[in-house]
């Protein structure tokens, strides 16, 4: 692999609940009295591996073994009418020129070479093969070109480059853009929304083949007889089954998989069977009879291994999915469908969190702790950690992200040079006369920190502008996704079996709304502080609906304006600072945006944060959530004593 070459994984996607519903809700543009598709779908854990790099062609080769049988390599010029005809041959490369065609005619890139180096993903196999090639493609333009495109652009884009070839896709098949953890996709008219949600437990599927025939066209033209308007009670009967009975099973569904309720997720699949028996299957019952599927659904030895199961896909004898009792289950039906012949696959789905990438700004000089920071960085310090290691303070945070379900961190660097500290800490292996001398468990955990290392992208602050301009430089690597937020200068002690970081992400997907974690000081204390005031939402007294964010009030004003009263003890009122985490939606990048373009900055010409989310709340509201923990500063000399003193264990 090239120096500058990039690594892609794009999976396979498995619909859940609400096949079907895709396309039937795309006849709302006929017919309003339809009610919208509804539709949960993941990403399962085989799909395409590969390298991507810039080019002068558009060039697709391979180099994974699973493939090199039936494998050729590709090359074509980037020219719209060359790849339009490759899009319209039916070739095993059209999807491929498709989204290509695609992405030249309207971002004018150039090209891109794509090695596929692993293919775990079976083809023509119900498994979206063919959307996956398209989602990675769009995705190794949008990633060698610098686009910027969310991954829902990057779906839409996949989706319109699979239709520039002969397959009519469905709009749910390029999900698979959206990783291996489960997704409800909304589908009304031309519009499509995609939602996350989370899982309690995890969750243990099958998909196998059924070696079985049916025909898919047969099967989606008889259905779509039943739209725009349905005449007789079959077509009333798919309508209703793809609309209202399909939307209220999806959110049974999700509602199930949040609650961790998962031998109810496994009834609901047997009931969704039947339902598909019952009102769909009477339209075209020459394919969606399916005795092979009913014949295994029906299986004792499957129902010991299962919860419930059901076919997938257009139905009929092609696919079957069922939910495994444990991981054992999981395995031993695997093994057994493949003693019978059938091709068969587990897919895995764990609890993940919505928020999946973090922000560290780093590029301040560190001037109070001057002269150490002429040599190195605040962000190198060392602090004792509780596990008794010295660590740089970046590494607790880096771990404390990492703690979170945090995959993705975004540095951020006052120049290229102070790169080269990380690169040395978290890239390079440890020279091995030195590695030769640490105990097993220090050996490990030199992998650890390799593997963190993995995690982190960079950004440069080269001009001091403000905290909020330090933050808004990661907009695109953001991408409109929800971010959490940390110090660089701040690491967090939770009294909880969670960490900070987790606590808080955990408040967010019950709200998804901006938010910033806060923390009790005392009166005497906030001429000190930005001190914020609002009122509880929960009567735990964790959340608080902000009214008020006001830097460094006097104790007078802060006790005339900015009490916190009490839900529970009468009278009492709390005073409340920023704890020094937060978790920032796209509006608060967008109003960062427009400040920083009608120079909105503080006396001393900076762009602040504060004043963007201030301005946040005032459109959209601004949760404070009071984490269950301790923040330990190493921004000034005493507060450094007192976090090398406290932070591992109290003296």
């Amino acid at each position: 692999m090239k120096k500058d070459a990039k690594e892609l994984f794009v999976p396979g996607r498995l619909c859940l609940f609400g096949e079907h519903s895709d396309w039937a809700g795309k006849y709302r543009t006929m017919n309003a009295g339809i009610i919208a598709g509804t539709a949960i779908v993941s990403g399962i854990e085989q799909g395409i591996y590969a390298t991507v790099e810039k080019d002068s062609y558009f060039t697709v080769t391979s180099t994974a073994p699973e493939i090199m049988d039936v494998w050729q390599d590709f090359s074509c010029h980037m020219d719209a009418h060359e790849l339009k005809e490759v899009a319209k041959s039916g070739s095993f490369f059209c999807y491929c020129a498709g989204v290509a065609s695609y992405m030249l005619e309207w971002y004018k890139v150039g090209g891109v070479k794509i090695n596929i180096t692993k293919m775990t993903l079976p083809i023509k196999s119900g498994l979206s093969s063919s959307a996956a090639i398209c989602v990675l493609v769009a995705r190794a333009f949008n990633l060698i070109y610098n686009l910027n495109l969310s991954t829902m652009g990057e779906m839409n884009i996949a989706y319109w480059g699979e239709l520039r070839t002969s397959s009519r896709c469905g709009r749910l098949d390029q999900a698979c853009a959206f990783g291996v953890h489960p997704v409800q996709m909304t589908f009304d008219a031309e519009e499509v929304e995609v939602k996350n949600f989370n899982i309690r437990e995890t969750l243990y599927w099958v998909f196998s083949d059924l070696n079985g025939q049916k025909d898919t066209i047969k099967i989606l033209t008889d259905l779509n007889k039943a739209f725009p308007f349905a005449d007789g009670e079959r077509e009333r009967n798919v309508q209703y089954a793809l609309g209202e009975l399909n939307q209220k099973t999806v959110r049974e569904a999700i509602k199930l998989m949040e609650e961790g309720r998962v031998e109810e997720l496994g009834a609901l699949m047997t009931q969704a069977q039947a339902d598909f028996d019952k009102y769909i299957t009477p339209m075209c019952p020459s394919q969606l009879t399916s005795p092979k599927l009913h014949a295994m659904l029906a299986d004792e030895n499957v129902k010991l291994l299962t919860y419930g199961g059901k076919g997938v896909g257009s139905h009929g004898d092609g696919s079957v999915q069922f939910l495994a009792k444990s991981k054992e289950c999981q395995q031993k039906l695997v093994d057994y469908l493949k003693g019978k012949g059938l091709h068969a696959y587990g897919l895995t789905i764990e609890p993940k969190h919505t928020i999946r990438k973090a922000i560290i700004p780093v590029a301040g000089f560190g001037t109070r702790l001057y002269p150490e920071t002429r040599f190195l960085k605040k962000d190198f310090f060392p602090v004792i950690d509780k596990d008794g290691l010295v660590k740089p303070l970046i590494l607790i945070l880096l771990e404390e992200c990492k703690a979170a379900g945090i995959e993705e961190i975004c540095i951020v660097l006052g120049s290229e040079a102070e790169r080269e500290q990380y690169r040395l800490f978290f890239e390079t292996p440890l020279p091995k006369e030195h590695l030769d001398k640490l105990p097993k468990d220090k050996i490990k955990y030199e992998r650890h920190i390799l593997d963190i290392g993995k995690r982190l992208t960079f950004v440069y602050q080269t001009e001091k502008k403000g905290f909020g301009d330090a933050v808004y430089r990661c907009a695109e690597f953001a991408a409109n996704e929800p971010v959490l937020l940390l110090l660089g200068d701040t690491i967090y002690r939770s009294n909880t079996n969670k960490c900070c970081a987790l606590q808080f992400i955990e408040a967010f997907e019950n709200f998804n709304k901006p938010m910033m974690s806060i923390h009790e000081i005392p009166i005497e204390k906030v001429c000190y502080y930005g001190v914020t005031s609002g009122k509880w939402i929960d009567t735990k007294e964790t959340v608080l609906n902000m009214n008020n964010i006001t830097e460094k009030p006097s104790s007078a004003y802060a006790e005339e304006n900015l009490g916190v009263p009490s839900l529970t003890e009468k009278g009492k009122k709390s005073y409340y600072c920023a704890f020094g985490s937060y978790i920032l939606t796209n509006e608060v990048f967008a109003q960062l945006k427009d400040n920083i373009n009608n120079n909105v900055v503080n006396a001393k010409g900076e762009i602040e944060l504060t004043t963007a989310l201030e301005q946040v709340r005032q459109k959209y509201g601004l949760l404070g959530v009071k984490l269950d923990g301790e923040m330990f500063d190493i921004g000034v000399p005493n507060e450094y004593r007192n976090t090398m003193c406290n932070f591992a264990s109290p003296c």
